[in-house]
């Protein structure tokens, strides 16, 4: 039983470390459907549901201060990779797409807490607004608005448990989808030769980018990325305090806007701010699950069909959208999934459907970056006033 803070960390950390290595080499299709980050919290809450650490205080100062001070910086850096010009490139109908899918989530939210309101716990509405930027954007969006709106270690187990379960089964559907695509594309008189097009110009840009990552790259990103994160925290503490506007909510929005800013600035072509954002994104995720506990998730049967509900309703209104704006199945598809899985799963799905569409995959996951924390948030304040 593990009581040292340190030991904690590390213990986390490596296990992490692990997961990401086999799933590296492992030639496996398992982590098509169950990437190593679901894996990873999934996980770290079984073993901190057999006691493998306790809540000592050494732990929880190492937890608090780890994860606060981490956050910021890892925002900062992911959102350096989404540049708003190159995504703009991906042409009307394909934001369209994204956007029909994020808004269509924030609706299956919004339907889905009004049916099911009363056999949730209190204050669910903000752990729904989590889960909300992740399935708009991703995981390090859901531990943005976790830390915006200081949701409680133990209320966000839930959210994981439907972040796993739904999400996994929601990957496979949609790769199963693939092989209708003629079919669907059909009825909807959808023309792929622009996606075609699209595909091949980011994957040729991205080939002449490619730079190996030095030592001045990756000491450069953390020391900004750290000094972002303090400063973020500094301005946070000063800003106008209101019922949902708090520090730590101006906090992330301060970090948020930075990030975007520099992402059109000679500091996004600096290489390596996606490998360290990573690394602080599994750091955190391991945290997070490190604190919540299966035997207390005594509701769990609700919001997973919470879930399906909101996955439900979100299929039908992309749908309809794909009718009336003559959409393609894999622009349906790789929205959805950009915004429900990440960067993690969207190129998964691309390359699916091609190899020379994986740039499209990753793009439109980047978008989920820029809207996932905002569009939770907007979600998490409707929920609140139902």
């Amino acid at each position: 039983m593990i009581t040292n803070g340190f030991t904690y960390l590390a213990f986390l950390i490596f296990f992490a470390s692990m997961l990401v290595f086999i799933e590296k080499k492992s030639k496996s299709k398992f982590f098509n459907y169950i990437p190593a980050i679901v894996l990873l919290y999934f996980t770290a809450m079984l073993l901190s549901t057999f006691g493998v650490w306790q809540k000592t205080e050494n732990i929880t100062l190492v937890y608090k201060g780890v994860k606060d001070n981490l956050l910021p910086a890892m925002i900062f850096l992911m959102l350096l990779r989404c540049d708003i010009r190159k995504i703009l490139k991906l042409g009307p109908k394909m934001l369209i797409g994204f956007f029909a899918a994020s808004i269509s989530i924030g609706v299956g939210f919004v339907i889905t807490y009004a049916i099911f309101k009363n056999y949730y716990e209190v204050d669910t509405w903000k752990s729904f607004a989590a889960l909300a930027g992740s399935w708009m954007g991703g995981t390090g969006n859901m531990v943005a608005i976790q830390g915006a709106l200081n949701v409680p270690d133990s209320k966000l187990g839930y959210t994981l448990l439907m972040d796993s379960i739904n999400y996994s089964i929601w990957v496979m559907f949609l790769l199963w989808l693939v092989s209708f695509a003629p079919r669907f594309n059909k009825w909807t008189k959808a023309n792929t030769k622009l996606i075609d097009e699209i595909g091949y110009k980011l994957q040729k840009d991205k080939d002449s980018l490619r730079k190996e990552i030095e030592f001045i790259d990756m000491i450069v990103l953390l020391g900004l990325s750290l000094l972002v994160s303090a400063v973020s925290q500094y301005l946070g503490g000063v800003c106008p305090q209101g019922e949902f506007l708090q520090g730590t909510t101006w906090t992330v929005v301060i970090a948020t806007i930075l990030g975007i800013i520099c992402a059109i600035s000679p500091i996004a072509k600096i290489p390596g701010s996606s490998q360290i954002s990573n690394i602080m994104l599994y750091t955190i995720v391991a945290l997070i699950a490190s604190r919540a506990n299966f035997a207390e998730l005594t509701q769990a049967p609700i919001y997973i069909i919470s879930g399906f509900f909101i996955l439900g309703i979100h299929f039908i209104i992309l749908t309809i959208v794909a009718k009336l704006f003559k959409l393609d199945l894999f622009t349906c598809g790789v929205a959805s999934l950009a915004n429900i899985g990440g960067v993690a799963s969207a190129p998964i799905l691309a390359g699916a459907y091609s190899e020379s569409l994986v740039p499209i995959g990753v793009l439109m996951a980047l978008l989920g970056y820029i809207i996932g924390t905002g569009g939770g948030l907007l979600v998490g304040r409707i929920l609140c006033i139902i």
